[in-house]
C-alpha cells in the first residue's frame, strides 16, 4: 500500500475519530441513553485501531520515528494527554463540572495534535505566530 493511501485513510480516521469524540463528549453532557448503545461503545474502537494502524504503517514506511523527529514525539505526547483527558471526561470524571473540564481539555489536545501534525513542528499552531 503506497504511503499517499496511508495517508488518506489516517486523515479519514483522524477526521471520524474526532468527530466521533466530539459527539460521545456532547452526549455525555447530555446524559443521553444514546451513549449506551452498541454503535456507540463498538465504533471508537474499530475507527481508532485504522487510527493506530494506519500510524504505524506510515511510521514504518517513512522511516519517520517519534523519538527521532520532535514533531513526531509531540504527537505522540499529545496523543497520551488526549486519551488520558478523554478518558476522565467520558468515564472517570466524577462530576458533570469535570467531565466537562475534562472534554474541553480533551478537544484542546485533539486541536494540539493536528496543528503539530499541519506544521510538523513541536510547536503547532504557534509555529506559524512565530514566524
Amino acid at each position: 500500500m503506497s504511503y499517499l493511501i496511508l495517508k488518506h485513510i489516517h486523515v479519514t480516521a483522524v477526521a471520524l475519530s474526532g468527530t466521533g469524540f466530539l459527539l460521545r463528549g456532547l452526549l455525555m453532557l447530555r446524559a443521553s441513553p444514546l451513549l449506551q448503545t452498541r454503535l456507540a461503545k463498538v465504533l471508537p474502537h474499530v475507527i481508532d485501531t485504522i487510527l493506530l494502524g494506519s500510524a504505524l504503517a506510515m511510521v514504518i514506511i517513512s522511516a519517520q520515528y517519534p523519538f527521532v523527529l520532535s514533531w513526531l514525539t509531540a504527537k505522540v505526547i499529545g496523543l497520551l494527554a488526549y486519551i488520558g483527558f478523554g478518558m476522565m471526561a467520558l468515564k472517570r470524571g466524577r462530576t458533570k463540572a469535570q467531565r466537562a473540564a475534562w472534554f474541553v481539555a480533551a478537544l484542546a489536545a485533539f486541536a494540539y495534535i493536528v496543528s503539530v501534525a499541519l506544521t510538523r513542528d513541536p510547536r503547532g499552531v504557534l509555529a506559524l505566530l512565530a514566524g
